[in-house]
């Protein structure tokens, strides 16, 4: 898909209502107060020796980049929020909303950016090194967790 594509589909989900019991759509994943839709996946990693990996992650990195600055331009700089203690403090027990601790497990950080009272994010996220790194596209009513 091209950056207008990519564009288009935020503005759609940034638009859309959210359901109130989780629903998967698509390449869209919905709960209440949030979607996280798949703007973009790569093929998967079993048969590689990491120099295909790493080039991928680079492209989708760049792409989520150049995403960001067109949304910078909209809304001006995204706050950088690093998924890591949400992860840990997760896995210690405590209580989150969705989507953010489902988000920390395959997602390090975001760039988002709160904008007529929702929040827009964008990241790059792997589930396992054999796996398809995917870029990311998160609307949410729902604000992070504060970072410990």
């Amino acid at each position: 898909m091209t950056t207008a594509g990519h564009l288009a589909t935020i503005d759609l989900l940034r638009t859309r209502a959210f359901p109130a019991p989780p629903e998967r759509s698509g390449s869209v994943d919905s709960g209440p107060g949030f979607h996280v839709g798949e703007l973009a996946t790569s093929e998967d990693f079993w048969e590689d020796d990491g120099t295909r990996r790493l080039l991928v992650e680079e492209q989708y990195e760049a792409e989520r980049d150049g995403l960001a600055a067109l949304l910078t331009a909209r809304w001006g700089p995204p706050r950088e929020l690093s998924l890591w203690s949400v992860l840990e403090r997760s896995m210690d027990g405590e209580e989150m909303p969705e989507p953010w601790p489902t988000l920390s497990c395959h997602t390090p950080h975001l760039k988002l950016w709160r904008a007529e009272g929702r929040w827009t994010g964008l990241g790059v996220s792997q589930w396992d090194k054999e796996l398809p790194f995917q870029l990311l596209a998160v609307i949410t009513e729902i604000d992070p967790p504060d970072e410990a």
